[in-house]
């Protein structure tokens, strides 16, 4: 195992990177949770990176890169790879700095993130299915052009700038004694478990991974988990970490823990319920690990970083709308009824005496296994709870109809 003393990024220089982003950067809040104290068990403490320009951390690390350039470098243009917060914080940086910028994106990167970078003035090619063949990509066409390469997180300015996060927490909140932090390439958790194990060398850092995408958990547990499929925590879904911050992530994080979609999905819906602020599913996964894993940060004081909020909003719908399914606030009914008049008023009578709202109808008459005489009803209902919810249903079991409940969307995708 690579000792500290052998890391290629030291407190010195994240400390110098913070003072080359003072004015840049916006240092943003670190506020104690109480709500969310009082539901875990520990005191939980969020930084609001959400709340950047760019609503993302990745602006830290893209202005200290961008800061080092030489006047040639800055002449010719940078070329960065990204699923979206990277490549905003280089476009934006960059247009900030007059450096010329290319972004390489993967093809499937959610609208909001390619929009919102072609708005910062960057140039946008979407290629490759996922980051490391965006990365691939970008590393020829940039290298055949003279560009100046910015890569995401494996790059000891990009960890020194994300490690400043560490230093704005410890010293808003120095009670903090667990760090819970996000991993896709490892660039933020290198960072500031660097600065924070130097400030404080009992500080416990835990890194977290979509269950999706295990790829720094695998390397620490000796484990061959698979990697694939759509992980709404697509901000760190990386097959490939970095070279630079495995040793960083070996030497100095604690732990590597993994959180499932339905776990995701709870922790964005929390955030936007608890807290009235939108984390994007990687910014919220630190939240979904402690959830997940209360036994462990019992009596703690917890750190955890909001690392973006970037998510598309008929996304952020959906998964809204599915935690309401998973509480039983919002549900789908299935109910055999005679085709005859009056049953459907019977029905809508019986939600009314049960207090629950029908939100839509839909009476199937042809498509269905009943008999000729039969109807089958499809209804979306809203109840109070799950409770409120086994209420109603056994009212419409009492009345004699018989009822299929569909209330809760799978936990992975």
């Amino acid at each position: 195992m690579t000792s500290a003393a052998t890391l290629p990024v030291t407190l010195a220089d994240i400390e110098a990177a913070r003072t080359r982003l003072r004015g840049s950067i916006l240092e943003t809040d670190c506020d104690w949770s109480r709500t969310l104290s009082e539901i875990l068990g520990c005191k939980i403490w969020l930084k609001f990176e959400n709340l950047q320009f760019t609503s993302s951390f990745k602006e830290r690390g893209a202005f200290n890169r961008l800061s080092a350039l030489t006047d040639d470098e800055r002449r010719r243009g940078v070329i960065a790879m990204s699923a979206g917060n990277h490549a905003q914080g280089v476009a934006y940086h960059a247009s900030r700095l007059g450096i010329p910028a290319t972004i390489v994106m993967p093809v499937h990167t959610p609208t909001v993130k390619v929009v919102n970078t072609r708005r910062h003035g960057a140039e946008v090619i979407l290629e490759g299915r996922t980051v490391e063949e965006a990365a691939t990509f970008a590393r020829e066409y940039g290298g055949k052009r003279g560009l100046c390469f910015v890569h995401p997180y494996d790059d000891p300015l990009i960890i020194a700038g994300q490690g400043t996060t560490a230093l704005e927490m410890l010293g808003t909140a120095p009670e903090i004694d667990t760090l819970v932090v996000p991993i896709g390439g490892g660039g933020l958790i290198s960072g500031m478990a660097i600065a924070a194990k130097a400030l404080r060398p009992d500080m416990r850092v835990y890194g977290v991974q979509a269950a999706l995408y295990p790829s720094i958990y695998n390397l620490i547990k000796g484990e061959s988990r698979p990697m694939r499929g759509d992980t709404l925590a697509e901000g760190i879904a990386v097959k490939g970490p970095g070279s630079l911050t495995i040793p960083i992530i070996q030497a100095l994080v604690d732990d590597v823990l993994l959180v499932s979609e339905s776990e995701i999905e709870n922790a964005v819906s929390l955030l936007i319920n608890i807290e009235k602020t939108v984390a994007e599913g990687a910014g919220a996964a630190g939240l979904a690990a402690v959830c997940a894993h209360r036994e462990l940060f019992k009596g703690r004081n917890v750190g955890l970083v909001l690392t973006g909020g970037n998510v598309d909003t008929r996304l952020l719908a959906s998964v809204l709308t599915r935690e309401l399914a998973r509480e039983g606030r919002l549900s789908q009914l299935v109910v055999d009824l005679t085709d005859q008049p009056g049953e459907l008023a019977r029905v809508a009578a019986l939600f009314g005496k049960a207090g629950a709202n029908i939100v839509e109808v839909y009476h199937q008459r042809v498509f269905s296994d009943l008999p000729a005489k039969g109807t089958l009803l499809e209804l979306v209902v809203e109840t109070r709870d799950r409770g409120h919810l086994d209420e109603t249903v056994a009212k419409l079991r009492e009345a004699g109809f018989e009822v299929d409940v569909r209330s809760n969307p799978g936990g992975t995708r």
